[in-house]
This record gives structure tokens, sequence and C-alpha cells, in this order.
């Protein structure tokens, strides 16, 4: 027995002593990294800095974030304290020196693999009254982790470290790492197994400039002294500390000359211009070595100041992480200007006809009821972009991978939406009318604030098929930060949707030249119902590519059930108005509610296989093949070209696309020529590789337009084409 005893205490050894000495935390697992807490050594001491650090392994293709994320994304946070035998609060994060990353005209500052963010955590005590000989280390992560798509991570860490009582010779992470005179732990011989890694992160942090640096009105950034030459410098770029400040995706023109070289900045346009532009330069000499400098460069005249450029980074660095509002404001712009162009795009001319007549109504109303209407509208669609970018980032939330548009991918909803329509069109054509609630006795449709945030509804409803230029950034934008923050991005989408109505009935100057009303407007009202019925009919269509023919009887069935309803109510408020009362009225509403409740129990018998897809050919521009990774990935290791149309039934921008460019002659000459393999991902109904595909590529939406010239990475062409745009990026 005591030999067995004996023989397991030999074999568990090992685990005890490392479990004893962990300079390690619990991980923390995910699809996308492995998080840990480490410390620079195995054993802490009273009045030491103690090396500790978030430990980030991340898999290939994602990457986290620096202090400033660029123009989108959110820095990493770390807080960590000590307890127990010693206790101590750790600093900020000292960020080793990021990689940039530009893709959709957008910068990014990150780590990719196996990156370190440390702090130094000074100790103190004994703790009176403990005397267990050990200090535990807690601490609290949140990181994001992005690649296509973005995902916010969080850990809780706990390392116990045994005490030595003897204070050591200190050696602090906050020293320069290039210039400590104190002993390391490897030469004090507690080193941990991670101790190379804060070696590592150290040395790859910015030095303090011995260079002067200004920055000029005009944005030249210069850096005067000697060592400065066109040999030693052969390459240089600048990462500012916070964004907002210069445009990031800007190239920047290096100009040298012996004892100087500059740097041609961008200023963001409209933004206050800062007393000192602090951040990182990065020279890299003829033989490709980089040296990062920390700078404090003031705002001069326009020529290198006396003043200073060694300010510690650290102290930039903590004010940094206040700095985030700028990344945010970036992207309310996007989603600003994206919601501002969707009222071009073709998905909204329907509702913007209904808008034109809701403008001619009001030509002649008080300014009250101007302003009003307008207020309604725009209420009805940010508050229908509030709701629709909710329902994303829930779904984004529970891992779905809902993109722009996700709901007409239901069968159910586009047929709904169709009804809608129709149901609306009727209404225009005078089959009914919308009355104010006063049974029988209005024969005028009120159009009330009700009505109004109605129209802002359905704006937004047949909007979401499109996704217009800016938009794609602005979505990745809110589904990649914070909860809070994507809801501000879809409201401003929404703002910039409704703002062209909000200008025309609110400036003075616009309202007054609304035409006045008169009798033109019941000619106007119901040529207007054409164009819902011809939405309708495309969206016809759409349920057909989804469910196939079975849902053609089902949707018309409703329709002309829909348009027996209407008859009905329409018939009994004619009665009502000739005979009075409102017995008839009242009748008529019963037969149309049990005649709607009959066509919503239609929706029921919607088909819930997906119907085929349509095959593709040979891969010319008429024949398409269809979308998969593993063809694409076959095509381009065998060096072909491979044209990617990421497109949808239900995206009218898809559509008009493929008419005005894709299908033109000399584009599909072109792809003939060159040989250029068309591939199509239909994302009419879902599809987990094409939502990949789109994530992959910084979008939530379609259409993506990917060139892969042979060899070489794709190329993202603009949302919306022209054969001169196709022809330019394939050659």
């Amino acid at each position: 027995m005591l030999r067995s005893l004996a023989l397991l205490v030999f074999v568990l050894a090992p685990f005890l002593g490392h479990a004893a000495r962990a300079a390690e935390s619990l991980p923390v697992i995910t699809a996308h990294d492995t998080a840990t807490l480490v410390t620079d050594r195995d054993r802490a001491s009273p009045g030491e800095t103690l090396g500790v650090g978030l430990r980030l392994q991340l898999k290939p293709g994602w990457h986290t974030y620096w202090l400033n994320p660029g123009d989108a994304g959110e820095a990493p946070r770390l807080e960590t304290d000590a307890a127990g035998a010693l206790t101590g609060q750790a600093s900020r994060i000292l960020f080793p020196t990021p990689v940039r990353i530009s893709e959709g005209g957008l910068m990014s500052y990150a780590y990719t693999g196996d990156v370190l963010l440390p702090q130094e955590l000074h100790l103190s005590g004994p703790a009176s009254g403990d005397a267990s000989g050990h200090v535990t280390l807690k601490a609290h992560a949140e990181w994001l982790v992005c690649a296509a798509t973005c995902v916010p991570e969080h850990g809780d860490f706990t390392v116990t470290l045994p005490v030595d009582r003897a204070p050591v010779s200190n050696v602090s992470a906050n020293q320069g790492p290039r210039d400590r005179a104190s002993p390391s732990p490897a030469m004090r011989g507690d080193a941990s197994p991670q101790a190379g890694l804060f070696h590592d992160a150290l040395q790859a942090r910015p030095v303090p400039s011995p260079f002067r640096a200004s920055v000029s009105p005009d944005g030249v950034l210069e850096l005067e002294g000697q060592g400065l030459s066109p040999r030693s410098v052969h390459k240089a770029w600048f990462m500012p500390s916070a964004s907002g400040v210069i445009d990031q995706v800007a190239p920047q023109k290096l100009a040298t000359a012996p004892g100087r070289i500059s740097l041609d900045l961008r200023w963001v346009e409209g933004a206050e211009k800062p007393h000192d532009l602090s951040g990182i330069v990065v020279l890299q000499d003829d033989a490709g070595q980089q040296t990062p400098l920390w700078i404090d460069a003031p705002l001069s005249a326009g020529s290198a100041g006396a003043g200073g450029s060694g300010a510690a980074p650290v102290d930039a660095q903590d004010a940094a992480h206040e700095a985030l509002a700028p990344s945010l404001l970036r992207m309310l712009v996007f989603a600003f200007a994206g919601g501002l162009i969707l009222n071009l795009m073709p998905c909204v001319f329907p509702v913007l006809a209904m808008k034109a007549f809701s403008l001619a109504r009001l030509g002649g109303s008080a300014r009250r009821a101007q302003i009003g209407s307008a207020l309604a509208y725009t209420l009805g669609v940010m508050g229908s972009f509030a709701a629709l970018g909710a329902a994303m980032i829930v779904l984004r939330g529970v891992g779905s991978a809902a993109g722009w548009g996700f709901q007409f991918q239901s069968p159910v909803f586009v047929i709904g939406v169709a009804w809608l329509l129709v149901a609306m069109a009727l209404n225009l054509l005078g089959v009914f009318e919308v009355t104010s609630g006063r049974l029988g006795q209005d024969v005028v449709p009120r159009h009330g604030p009700w009505g109004d945030m109605l129209t802002g509804l359905l704006a937004v409803i047949v909007a979401t098929p499109c996704t217009a230029p800016f938009m794609g950034a602005a979505i990745a934008g809110a589904l990649g930060g914070p909860a809070w923050s994507g809801m501000i991005i879809f409201i401003a989408m929404g703002l910039g949707l409704a703002a062209p109505y909000l200008a025309i009935a609110t400036i003075p100057v616009l309202a007054r030249h609304m035409p006045k009303p008169g009798a033109w407007m019941a000619v106007l009202k119901q040529a207007l119902a054409f164009p819902l019925l011809a939405t309708s009919v495309w969206l016809l269509w759409v349920a057909c590519i989804q469910r196939g023919a079975m849902i053609v009887p089902i949707a018309l069935g409703g329709a002309v059930g829909i348009g027996l309803a209407g008859w009905l109510f329409g018939l009994a408020q004619r009665r009502a108005m000739i005979a009075g009362g409102s017995a008839a009225v009242t009748t008529g509403r019963i037969l149309s509610v049990l005649v709607l409740v009959l066509v919503g129990a239609a929706l029921w018998q919607v088909p819930q296989e997906v119907a085929p897809p349509m095959r593709g050919g040979d891969g010319t521009a008429e024949k398409a093949v269809p979308y998969s990774p593993e063809k694409l990935t076959a095509l381009r290791k065998e060096g072909k070209p491979v044209f990617i149309d990421m497109t949808a039934a239900w995206c009218i921008t898809c559509m008009v696309n493929e008419r005005v460019a894709l299908q033109k002659a000399p584009v599909q000459k072109a792809f003939a020529e060159k040989g250029i393999v068309y591939m199509k991902g239909d994302w009419t109904n879902r599809d987990p590789s094409i939502s990949a595909f789109l994530r992959d590529h910084g979008r939530d939406g379609v259409p993506l337009y990917v060139y892969y010239a042979p060899h070489r990475d794709g190329a993202i062409l603009p949302q919306i084409l022209t054969v001169s745009t196709v022809l330019d990026a394939i050659r």
C-alpha cells in the first residue's frame, strides 16, 4: 500500500509542482482565440513591480485592437489587482506597437497571432493578519476580436503565486525596453515560462523619440535631428493615439532630407486640430528594420518647433482610452450618408411616390401641420431602423448569422409585405377609405400622425433589400461594437433616410415651393397605386424563387381576399354615407375582418421546403457557377480568375446591376476573353456559406462583388456597378 502511494506521489509530483508555481491562469477558450492571464515571475515579493498581462492566442484571420482601434473597433480593457499576503492594483495596459490593417476604405490598428498586453503591478505588504504566504491576482478583461465580423469577448482570470517575504531588487515593467539596469527575472532565477513573452512585448513598445517633432496646420508632420537621412528612413508611417484627428486611411507621403523627414497627413474635415498630435511614428530603413517612436508633436506655424517629442507614451495612452468617440462619430457620418443615399435606391421608389403625394397634400396646409407630418414620418423611419437594428444585434448576440435584409429571407414576410402593398394600393384607388374613427363620416382619408408613421415604417420595410454606399461600413461598425453604439448608428441611418422629406417640410424656403392641393391630386393619388402593385408583383416573384410555384395560388388567393375585404369595407362606407348611420360600416368591418383572418390563415400553407436553386453552367457571364467555398478555393489554386456576385432575388439593386452592367455585351465579352469564372451566390434563402463570405469581406448584406485575379487577393467593387467599373476592375 505504501509502495503504491509513493508511486502515485512520484507520478503526480511534476503536475503538483507546476500548480504551486503557476504563472498562467486557466484559459478562456472561444472559437476565435484562447485567453489567459500570465505573469513574468512565478513568485512575488513585497515592494516589487510584477509584470502581468492578458495573453491572446488568436486564430488565423482574427485580430484584436490597439489603444486607438482605428476607424472601427474597440480597445481592450484589463483590470488586475492583488489580494492576500500582498496587495496592489495594476497600471494601464502598456501597448506594444500594432500593425496596420486597411480594408474596405477603413484603417485598423491591431494585433494578430500570439499577443501579450502587459501591465505593471506594484505589490505592497505584507497585508496585516494574512499569513497565507500567497498572493492572489484577479483580473477582468474585455476585448474585441474581428475578422470580417467582430465578436466582443470577456473573461475573469485568477493566478496564485507564493510570496517571498524578503524584498528583492525591483524590476519595473515600465522601464524602457532597451535601458534596463535592474536584474531580470531570469537573472534572479524566478522567471516564469512566460517571461519571454513580456520581454518581446516590452521590446515592441515604442520608445520616446529622440527627434524634435512638430505638425503644421496643413497636416505636415516633421521630425528633425541627427541620424535622419534618406538611407536610414526608407519608409515611415504614423499611427495617432486617438481616432477622429487625421484621415487614417489616407496615403502618408514621405519626404526625406539629411537631418529631417516629413509625412503629409490629412486632417479629418471639420474636426478641431489638436494642440499636440501624439502617437507612434514607425521608421523603416533600407534593410527593413523598423523602429517605433512615440512622439508628441505640437501644432506649429508650419515648421518644426523646439519643443518636444519625448512625452511618456503611457500618459497619452491613458488619455486615449477616453477618446473613442471619434470612431463612433465616423460611423455615424457613414450611417447618415448611407441612409441619405438609400432614398435614390430602386427599393425605395414605390414609397418615394407616396411621399411625393404626402408633400403635395401638405402644400396648402398650415406650417404646424407640415412640420408635424414630417416629424411623425421621421419618427416612424427612425423607430423602424431602431427596431431592425435591435433585432440584428440580438440575433448576432445569440450566434445567428443575420445580415442586412435578413427578414426578406422569410417567404411569409415577403408575402405579408406584398399583401400590405396591395391593401395600400386599393386605398389609393378609392376602393375603401381610412377614417379617423368616426364610423362612416369620413369620405377623404385622414392622414394623421399614425398615417405618417406608417409611411415611415413602410419606407424602411421596402428599403432593407438594398444596401447603399457607406452602409456596409456603418452596419459592420454597428454590429461589431457595443450594443448602445450600434443602436445609435442604426438610428442615424434612419435619420439619413428621412432627411430629404424632413428638410422639404420644415425649411421655409423649400416648403413655400410645394404645390397647392387641387383636383389634380385625385388623379395623382390613383396613379400612385400602380408602383405599389408593381412592387407586389416583384415580391411574388421573390417568393416563387424561395418556395417554388406552389406558393403562387396562396399569394394570389390572399391578394384576392384582401381585395374582397377592402371592397366590402368600402361598400359599407358608401352605404353609410348615403343612408346615414354606422350599422352598415360596422357590418362591413366585421365581414372584412373575417376575410382577413382567412387570408392570414393562408400563410400557414406556405411550403416549408426551400425551392431547388437554379443551377449554372460553365462559368461564363451568361451562365453562373453556383458559389461554394470549396469551388472557389479550387479555382483559385488553379490560377483561374473568378468574379463573385453575391446577390438575392429580393435585392433590387442587385437586379439593376445585373441589367445595366453584368449582362451587357462588353462585360460578357471581357469575361469570355479572359476566361473569368462568373460565380454567383444566391442569398435569397439563408445560406451559411454566403453569410460567412459576406462577413469575411466586412459586409452584412448584398450586393457584394469581388474579383479575384489569378494568384492575387480579392478586390471589392462598388455596390453600384457600371460597365466601365467592371471592366476597369478586371483589367
